[in-house]
This record gives structure tokens, sequence and C-alpha cells, in this order.
């Protein structure tokens, strides 16, 4: 007992000298952009502008799938397209021409469709169709998504299923309350790097609405 008293208070005191740095790399991510129409606690209605993102479909369970598109994606920034280039992490991702490194961006996503899961990397604004590299990898590509409108529901913790399901089952008892109508599958969003403590992660559930 008495050496697992020790152990916590390392792993606390580690933790917390730590925190500086996590802020910093969370805040140094590029995020997707949006406007708040409407706020109610955690419950924002927003109004997203187009972007680019890199997809991939991938059938499993809710778990399996999020690493095994993760990776697949991950391996496109990291070097595994056309021109060899690494794209480093955004919330979600993008990358660009020549050896160029392209900064990481947030959040990844993960949505139902169908019998397949749709997992994305956001890419960094700056970048277009045409200056993206192209994917190695069949399974991976690029789509231009238009804006909308989404209402969506912030919560912190791990990443887990129940987490989702519970704050997706809030989110939709709220859209029902405001009488929007859903036009979308919910969408699991995650902003943060798995070594960021589960206390600090900001993770969402959104689900696009009629505009």
């Amino acid at each position: 007992m008495k050496n697992q008293s020790v152990l916590l208070r390392k792993f606390i005191f580690f933790t917390v000298a730590l925190l500086p740095l996590f802020a910093v790399e969370a805040q140094a991510i590029e995020k997707a952009k949006y406007e708040v129409i409407e706020s109610d606690e955690n419950i924002e209605l927003r109004q997203y502008a187009p972007r680019i993102v890199a997809e991939t479909f991938v059938a499993g369970d809710f778990k399996e799938v999020g690493n095994v598109g993760f990776r697949r994606l991950f391996d496109y920034i990291n070097g595994n397209n056309i021109k060899n280039q690494n794209i480093a992490m955004t919330a979600p991702v993008t990358q660009e021409a020549e050896s160029e490194k392209i900064a990481m961006t947030a959040p990844a996503t993960q949505e139902r469709s169908q019998d397949q899961w749709r997992i994305t990397f956001l890419m960094p604004a700056q970048y277009t169709m045409e200056t993206l590299p192209k994917p190695l990898d069949p399974l991976v590509r690029l789509t231009e998504e238009p804006g909308y409108l989404m209402a969506a529901i912030r919560y912190s913790g791990t990443w887990s299923q129940k987490g989702f399901e519970q704050n997706k089952s809030r989110l939709q008892a709220a859209i029902k309350k405001r009488g929007l109508k859903p036009v979308g599958q919910p969408v699991w969003a995650r902003y943060d790097p798995p070594f960021m403590p589960w206390f600090l992660r900001r993770n969402e559930v959104l689900i696009r609405v009629q505009d």
C-alpha cells in the first residue's frame, strides 16, 4: 500500500508538472473553423466553414475501427503519398506539396456509414485539393465538404464507446427539445493526441441539422 501511495503521488506530481506542455501542444493544433450560433451550457449550434478532409471507411466495432482508421490516415500524413511528404497532425489532419510538413489539425472524427465507420482527418486550411499530395493507399481519399450546421456537445474523458453513447443521447434529446431536424449520422470528434491525460481531453459528439 505504501509503495502504491508513493507511485500515485509521483504520478500526480509529474502530471501537474507537464500540464503546461499539454496545454501548449493542444493550442498549437489547428482546429476546424466554425461560428457558434447558439450556446446552452456544453451544447452548441455551430455553422461550419467548408473544408477538406482525408477519409477512410472501416468495418468493425467502435473501438477497433477508430484504431485502424487512425493508423491508415496517419500513414498518409506521415509520407504514404505520391510526394513522400510528412504532414504534421492537426485537429483534424492536412498536408501540402513537395517535402513540406503539414501540421496536425483537430478533430479526428468517426461516424457510422451503413455497415461501416467513416474516419476523417481535417486538412489544414491553407491547402487545396490541388496542393495536397494524393494518397498511395487506395483506401484513403481526399474530399471537399461544404459548410453545414451542426449541433454539438462537448465532454472530457476517455475515448470509450460508453462516453460517446451517453453524450449522443443527451445531444439527440437537446435537438428534439429545440425542434431541430437531424439530417446526418452522429459524429464522434477527438481533438487531442493519445498522450493527453483523459481528464483534459476534448471530445465531442456532433449531429448535422437542417439549416
